[in-house]
């Protein structure tokens, strides 16, 4: 599966999460550390989905970059 994922800098580091995997955010003192850590708490929170017998989120969300013009 592949998930959206939303990076954040904070005054310590990073913090990111996937939006369509609700309550599941992470950080970490570098992007690439932040980004593993996201990694292993989606595998994580899929397994246990799925150990209790839940549904599994399906990602659903895309990513953009909008070019916004400035007027002077």
């Amino acid at each position: 599966m592949r998930f959206a994922a939303v990076y954040e800098k904070t005054p310590n580091g990073w913090s990111a999460y996937a939006p369509d995997v609700p309550g599941l955010g992470v950080a970490g003192a570098t992007k690439v550390e932040t980004r593993r850590l996201l990694r292993e708490a989606i595998v994580l929170h899929l397994e246990d989905l799925r150990a209790s017998g839940q549904p599994t989120p399906k990602p659903r969300s895309q990513t953009d970059y909008l070019d916004v013009p400035l007027k002077s």
